[in-house]
């Protein structure tokens, strides 16, 4: 019999990370010591959540002390049958988007000519996943992010507009949990005419559902739910024609307790009562088609529920999980774009006698940059990749992909901006008007500063990931902590986890196996043996960190963005040495990808090996009083001295 910590083979090849969710297990957090709205929101989340050791990932297992590289190496190229299948569309796209698409002008504008639209639908951009029976193209995972990758070098808007139809607007929610009915009456029209549209946050519902007041109750017949409420930020809504909904349902009592339950809609944008109110205005993706959604007593069809009521949340969850890739993808296209314009420009600009690029201060930039490029590049194909080849459940490497190009990538943004001086914070109008290259890293930067925002901000996506690690250790031990539970069960998990941690807890200070690393170059198998003693350095830590804080470890959310930021910078390491042993044997040249992978993973040990020190030397308590007594009014000398 299997331990609560470790996680079962991979799942068969009919099995998809996109799939519905499975029942989530009843939770084990003692809820009793919270307010009533936090007990809500933590019930509602766990209710809509799997459990993750049923399945696992090599990124779950990093914090668990468990490194199986052999998940993801040797790495998991994509077939030259579908590259060949993506590379029509892709060499279409690449040609349009030169040719016809002026990113600055729809900078200037605030607005993507209808022209630009209807051509991309015709060429079948707006449908890349979608399958051919229904007017898309049916391509693969893969093949949708070598398209966001061309995407976001060219343009954020025309990427945030293409991206947000079909990663979270209808066409993803309908591919995993519609019915044939509902995907044989829409996805033929947001293939190939109609924008979809998103709508989940609210004015006091963003990463907290629970807040959510948008209601759909059902009529007295059962055939239909009247919606009423308003829906915030809801992307693409200004061009869409019909859109994803999720709003709040009456409430069903589950083992004598009330639970709030959100459902999801289909809802056409020309639906009686449905009105667009407001278009929003943002720093940068000055011509995302975002808006304020009213809905007065809209009346939507019972067949147009995605999967069953209560689910609302689940299918919200499960879109993003797979949804969330195209940013970083997209990110990957930003970044290399960026770090073209560096290289010539330090290559080109000379000061103190030699080029820029000479100087150890820009040098550096550029090598971090490089190194960067190449990982997030590694990490977001590799997810993409697995989620084609049905690799089992995703969550953690999504989430980690997404975060951690988005950060990178505004990194790159922000010290391009600086290798570029005054020309990068100049515009690209500007600069032409005094008849130098229009190179836009002032919009670049400003349009890439939501990308840690929005589909799950960095603070959420770390929070996120550690409850997930977190979930194997409260399957063994969580009850303990529990009050609500009887005495006789709190005492069963002692012994229980007793009984558990006597046998793991010595096994991680064990010397780490990477497993065979024959086929990998000698010159990259050091950093994946750091890596695996490094995951048990990390599981070793986690549990630490459990036994010190017990139940009030959920508070202690920068020792635990540690741990995240850890693990992640494992992930990237292990998925840059398997990418590089790829592009060895695919005939690159050896000494290029040597280089800028043993630059990348000498980086990520420093980062690692500061995150470690900082779990037992910070400055987190004094931080926290710090901001607690400025909340109360105290430190008014910092107030002083400003208009």
């Amino acid at each position: 019999m299997k331990s609560p910590l470790e996680t079962p083979e991979k799942q068969g090849a009919g099995e998809s990370s996109a799939q519905p969710a499975k029942p989530a297990a009843q939770s084990v957090i003692d809820t009793s010591k919270m307010s009533a709205g936090k007990a809500a929101a933590l019930d509602l989340a766990e209710s809509s959540r799997d459990p993750l050791d049923e399945r696992g990932s090599f990124a779950s297992n990093l914090f668990i002390g468990r490194y199986d590289f052999d998940r993801i190496f040797p790495y998991p190229a994509q077939s030259a049958e579908d590259r060949a299948k993506g590379d029509p569309f892709l060499k279409q796209l690449r040609e349009y988007l030169e040719a016809n698409v002026d990113a600055d002008e729809i900078d200037r504008t605030g607005e993507i000519p209808q022209k630009n639209i209807d051509e991309l639908f015709s060429m079948g951009a707006f449908g890349i996943k979608i399958p051919t029976r229904y007017g898309g193209l049916g391509l693969s995972q893969v093949n949708y992010g070598r398209a966001a990758m061309l995407l976001g070098s060219w343009d954020a808007n025309l990427t945030a507009l293409v991206s947000a139809h079909q990663s979270i607007g209808v066409p993803q929610p309908l591919l995993i949990f519609g019915t044939e009915e509902q995907k044989t009456k829409y996805l033929p029209r947001v293939a190939r005419k109609e924008i979809s549209a998103f709508a989940l946050t609210e004015t006091d519902a963003g990463s907290d559902p629970a807040n959510m007041s948008l209601r759909a109750d059902a009529t007295e017949d059962g055939s239909a739910f009247i919606l009423n409420g308003e829906k915030l930020w809801c992307t693409n809504l200004i061009k869409a024609g019909v859109l994803v909904v999720m709003a709040k349902t009456p409430p069903k009592m589950v083992k004598g307790r009330e639970r709030k339950q959100i459902t999801a809609f289909i809802v056409e944008v020309d639906s009686p009562g449905l009105e667009i109110t407001y278009r929003c205005h943002f720093m940068g993706l000055r011509a995302l088609y975002n808006g304020i959604v009213k809905f007065t007593n809209v009346r939507v069809p019972r067949e147009n529920m995605i999967a069953k009521e209560g689910q609302g949340l689940k299918v919200a969850l499960t879109t993003l999980n797979t949804g969330r890739l195209t940013i970083p993808a997209a990110c990957v296209g930003l970044s290399k774009r960026l770090l073209e314009i560096c290289r010539k420009w330090a290559g080109e600009r000379v000061q103190w006698g030699v080029p820029i690029g000479q100087h150890y201060a820009i040098a550096g930039k550029i090598a971090e940059m490089a190194g960067n490029v190449f990982a997030m590049e590694a990490m977001t194909f590799l997810t993409s990749a697995l989620v084609d080849g049905k690799a089992g459940d995703l969550r953690i490497e999504t989430a980690m992909c997404k975060m951690w190009a988005t950060e990178a990538t505004w990194r790159i943004a922000d010290e391009a901006m600086q290798v570029r001086g005054g020309r990068g914070y100049e515009t690209a109008q500007s600069l032409e008007g005094r008849g130098e290259e229009g190179i836009p890293v002032e919009r670049f930067l400003r349009d890439c500063r939501i990308n840690m925002i929005f589909e799950g901000s960095s603070e959420i996506m770390r929070l996120f990931i550690a409850r997930e690690a977190l979930d194997p250790h409260l399957k063994v031990g969580g009850a303990i902590f529990n009050t609500q539970l009887p005495t006789s069960e709190r005492a069963r998990a002692v012994f229980k986890s007793g009984k558990f941690y006597a046998s793991w807890y010595p096994k991680q200070w064990m010397g780490a196996s990477a497993g065979d690393l024959e086929k990998l170059h000698a010159d990259l198998r050091p950093h994946v043996r750091y890596a695996a003693g490094a995951s048990k350095r990390l599981a070793r830590g986690l549990f630490h960190a459990m036994t010190r804080f017990g139940p009030k470890l959920d508070r202690e959310q920068l020792l635990l963005a540690r741990f995240v930021g850890i693990a992640t910078e494992l992930f990237a390491m292990s998925a840059s040495c398997a990418f590089a042993q790829h592009k060895i044997e695919s005939g690159e040249p050896v000494a290029e990808i040597l280089s800028v992978a043993t630059y990348f993973c000498r980086s990520a040990r420093m980062r690692i090996d500061t995150q470690f020190a900082g779990v037992s030397l910070n400055a987190d308590r004094a931080g926290y009083d710090l901001t607690q007594e400025l909340l109360a009014g105290k430190h008014a000398d910092l107030r002083k001295g400003i208009v």
